[in-house]
């Protein structure tokens, strides 16, 4: 049932504009879910093919979330078609944020005649906030971005390069100035080149560092994808780095509305999982951003091989139509793992699969909705960070022993398939890794608690209005 709305309060409509990346736009939808349950009207803002990509609303909430729908723009160097990280090669990417600057003028046609009381954006949406501002909207950046990371890069002057607080990519993978606490979170340097281009000027013209530093900088409200019992500290960095209202938006575990046609590619995948021990088997995938070379492909096909625990492989050979380097599995791979292990490389519903029984830990890329996906579920996690905020992630998961990082190279961040399936066993089978096992049990109540996340929203609800009344 929908919460009431009390008769002397106007329900509130709130603007949601996320980046045009899936690991953005589902966290914003799910919290639009949230707010629509109390009764709020949302306008969910994106492009046209992102917008039939969504998973299906649930009847009662259909009526409240309204799709807006804004066509994308053309841009030189973007395929035909691409809307989303998914679809490009990841040196493409800055001419998706091209064309996502050039909504701004539909974007604020939109907001003129919405009638909206705030704008949720991401950290791409540098120009908003002083367009929201102008319309007498509030803006909220809204972070999928989890605390450590926001605390970690630190204040908007150091982020916009008007304080040289870093100028090499070495200053990344230390603890900051402004952290006041012991801690390993930082990035490894393989972590840092690998994303060395969020610290300098793309094709867009703006870095990305610069992006999140104008969107902190103009917004009214910072709202955070995290949970104030599960790192306290570093919602308090980013308290003290800011001096702004920061708010959790809790964990937003994916919640998925079943429809009643159970799709065909669930039940061969279904079928296959039933016939395997309870436990036993790995599953691997990372998320529709990160591509691993061919070394890395290689290597950690013949660790699955070598770690003798029956797998189930979602693997993405390329991203988008347009990417030339399409990954191959090793010679002779699939007939000799034929029966004890299953390598997709279609979409294949995760949260089914993480649900399952033989399912008895995950290998993946550290991605924060793939990680609440896999505490939801109960299942160990082995880490092996590719991009973006994965590395500070990674970080955070090892440090309180939820998840286990296959050892690397720390130049290059190469790593051999015997250190893939040593990895593996230690974090599944063996008794050294009964702790990963066990906290991943332990923390589940603090990312799928529903009455915190309900307090959550709550006050988040709560902090709207009142920043109305100012």
């Amino acid at each position: 049932m929908m919460d009431r709305i009390r008769d002397e309060e106007k329900p509130l409509h709130i603007v949601m504009f996320p980046w045009l990346a899936f690991g953005h736009m589902i966290p914003y939808l799910e919290l639009g879910k949230l707010i629509a349950q109390k009764g709020h009207r949302v306008s969910y803002v994106s492009t046209p093919r992102n917008i039939q990509r969504l998973p299906k609303l649930p009847p009662h909430l259909a009526p409240l979330i309204k799709f807006v729908s804004l066509p994308m723009p053309k841009v030189n160097n973007l395929p035909e078609n691409a809307e989303a990280t998914i679809d490009v090669s990841y040196d493409v990417v800055q001419h998706l944020k091209n064309a996502h600057d050039k909504l701004e003028q539909p974007l604020t046609h939109f907001l003129k005649s919405s009638n909206a009381d705030s704008i949720f954006h991401d950290f791409t949406h540098y120009w908003l906030g002083p367009v929201a501002s102008k319309l007498g909207i509030k803006s909220v950046f809204f972070s999928i971005f989890t605390p450590p990371l926001i605390g970690f890069m630190g204040p908007a002057s150091v982020l916009k390069g008007t304080d040289p607080g870093r100028t090499k990519p070495e200053d990344f993978t230390v603890a900051p100035p402004w952290v006041l606490f012991q801690t390993t979170v930082a990035f490894r340097y393989f972590e840092i080149m690998k994303i060395a281009d969020i610290l300098s000027e793309n094709d867009s013209g703006f870095s990305d560092l610069y992006r999140t530093g104008c969107c902190i900088e103009n917004c009214d409200t910072i709202l955070i994808r995290g949970c104030t019992e599960f790192e306290p500290e570093w919602f308090q960095v980013i308290q003290n780095i800011h001096q702004k209202p920061v708010l959790p938006a809790g964990q937003l575990p994916t919640t998925v509305f079943k429809c009643s046609d159970e799709s065909d590619t669930w039940w061969w995948m279904k079928e296959w999982l039933d016939k395997q021990q309870s436990g036993t088997v790995v599953y691997v995938a990372f998320g529709s951003e990160a591509k691993p070379s061919q070394e890395e492909v290689t290597e950690i096909a013949l660790g699955l091989e070598k770690s003798k625990l029956p797998f189930f492989w979602v693997l993405r050979v390329q991203r988008g139509s347009m990417d030339k380097d399409v990954l191959e599995l090793p010679e002779g791979f699939e007939e000799r793992t034929k029966g004890f292990g299953v390598v997709c490389t279609s979409w294949a519903p995760q949260m089914k699969i993480m649900g399952h029984e033989s399912v008895g830990g995950f290998l993946t890329h550290a991605g924060w909705s793939s990680v609440v996906e896999a505490i939801q579920n109960e299942k160990p996690l082995v880490l092996l960070t590719f991009l973006a905020d994965q590395g500070i992630n990674a970080r955070v998961l090892e440090e309180k022993k939820m998840g286990y990082s296959v050892p690397r190279d720390e130049q290059d961040g190469s790593f051999t398939s015997e250190s893939v399936a040593n990895s593996i066993r230690l974090v599944m089978v063996e008794e050294e890794g009964k702790i990963y096992r066990e906290n991943i049990k332990e923390m589940k109540d603090l990312f799928v608690n529903t009455e915190r996340q309900d307090r959550y929203v709550d006050n988040l609800l709560n902090h709207l209005r009142c920043l109305l009344k100012h």
